[in-house]
């Protein structure tokens, strides 16, 4: 985020969100957090930066507490780079190998909703390499009081994945037709969902996580015992507490 994408993105029109946010862009292996250079969205934002001619930018890295803790001004694309290596040493996190089972948090005021809360199970998935292996469970936590959310793209988020009759269905109608902004987080949930399980835990919605084709329980014993019942007593799990603002990347492969 920041850089070329506060401009390309962030005061862009519906087009151009609609289009670096589109299936072929998602659908790339290459299109992963944390991976720069190769990476479509990245190339992508990035010209359409310079097309709109930016020149300079003051970014900054942020905590967890959402303190600034590392500030560059200057030309975009090596300021951003800077900013990039800064942020890799607090955020990302090396682990030897996939995982039966990730739990991750997504935090108050994410997990007010689906649509926010699911992001942890996204950046998970999105990692250089999935956190969890095929078939593996994805667990969140998130109360989701809200449902999927009132907004526009939280609407059109919801509608996608309670209309679809199954994964595929969203798959193949996003690559055929594409969809408006918004909507990309059902593209984005059924490609996690056609590798793997996500369980929410202690949503208040529970009708509204199963519409959007995920598998909601009431408690963290739970959803260990149904990944257990699936994957065997001896799970290899993943705690994840800041889900958001962990990238997670495999070292062992």
């Amino acid at each position: 985020s920041g850089g070329r994408k506060t401009l390309a993105v962030g005061a862009a029109g519906e087009a151009l969100i609609a289009h670096t946010h589109g299936p072929a862009f998602i659908d790339d292996p290459r299109t992963r957090l944390g991976r720069i250079e190769g990476n479509p969205f990245h190339d992508a934002v990035t010209e359409a930066a310079r097309r709109a001619n930016l020149r300079f930018i003051i970014n900054v890295v942020l905590d967890d507490e959402k303190r600034v803790v590392c500030v560059k001004a200057g030309e975009p694309v090596e300021t951003h780079a800077q900013l990039v290596d800064f942020a890799r040493s607090i955020y990302e996190v090396d682990i030897p190998h996939q995982y039966d089972v990730a739990i991750g948090g997504a935090g108050f005021p994410k997990d007010a909703n689906l649509y926010q809360a699911s992001r942890a199970a996204s950046y998970l998935f999105f990692a250089p390499t999935p956190a969890v292996r095929p078939g593996g469970y994805l667990i969140i936590p998130a109360r989701c009081e809200e449902g999927a959310g009132d907004g526009v793209g939280e609407q059109r988020f919801l509608t996608a994945m309670r209309d679809a009759p199954d994964i595929q269905f969203i798959l193949d109608d996003a690559r055929q037709n594409g969809y408006p902004p918004g909507q990309q987080r059902a593209f984005v949930m059924a490609k996690v969902l056609e590798q793997a399980r996500v369980v929410i835990v202690g949503s208040e919605t529970p009708d509204v996580v199963m519409d959007c084709k995920m598998t909601p329980v009431e408690t963290m014993e739970e959803a260990l015992a149904l990944a257990a019942r699936e994957l065997g007593d001896k799970l290899d799990v993943l705690i994840v507490p800041h889900a958001l603002l962990t990238l997670p990347v495999v070292v062992g492969r």
